[in-house]
């Protein structure tokens, strides 16, 4: 992608994000899109095909930052292994989400949050696979893997949901450790 096809996209992005802060998503037209980015229909239609890619891209784009960002994080400082963990990922994403690159507290926060609590979560299991699995194999050899991978997921959404509902009041440092208190057990 060229540097104009790069700003056009980032418009439409910045456009879509500032809307879908202000209304629910179903309620979003591609007008609306293409108005507030300033840019024309076949502009609009040239980068995606509905509003529905255009939803999936942008949260693959933010949830593949932040989670390619924590998966540099784990390979910076390895993987866990039946040990004891030396470094926490949680806290890293969490630091990372306060930091609120690109608006994603606001769209985790919006009235359309369960679309991207359900994005999140479902980028977020290539993390825990990746560094998580084989501590959770070690300890629950009897329970299938996927089905860890998905409770650990699910419970750190809703961890982080829970944290966005009370205002962060917590640090990110206090969040990641109540989250590895209840994990203890399972990792």
């Amino acid at each position: 992608m060229d540097r104009r096809q790069r700003k056009t996209r980032e418009a439409i992005f910045q456009a879509f994000t500032e809307l879908l802060g202000r209304q629910a998503y179903h309620q979003i037209t591609v007008q609306q899109i293409i108005d507030a980015a300033d840019i024309g229909r076949a502009t609009f239609y040239a980068h995606f095909e509905t509003k529905d890619y255009l939803l999936k891209a942008l949260c693959e784009e933010l949830f593949n930052h932040i989670i390619d960002t924590a998966m540099g994080h784990s390979q910076a400082h390895g993987h866990y292994t039946c040990g004891t963990p030396s470094d926490s990922v949680f806290l890293h994403l969490i630091q990372h989400l306060k930091e609120n690159d690109r608006n994603i507290l606001a769209l985790l926060s919006s009235q359309n949050n369960e679309i991207f609590l359900q994005y999140f979560k479902t980028n977020l299991r290539k993390l825990i696979h990746t560094r998580f699995a084989d501590q959770a194999a070690c300890r629950h050899p009897d329970l299938p893997l996927d089905y860890l991978v998905n409770h650990i997921s699910s419970s750190f959404v809703e961890a982080v949901s829970w944290w966005l509902r009370h205002g962060m009041r917590e640090s990110p440092e206090t969040l990641a450790s109540y989250f590895e208190e209840t994990m203890r057990t399972i990792l």
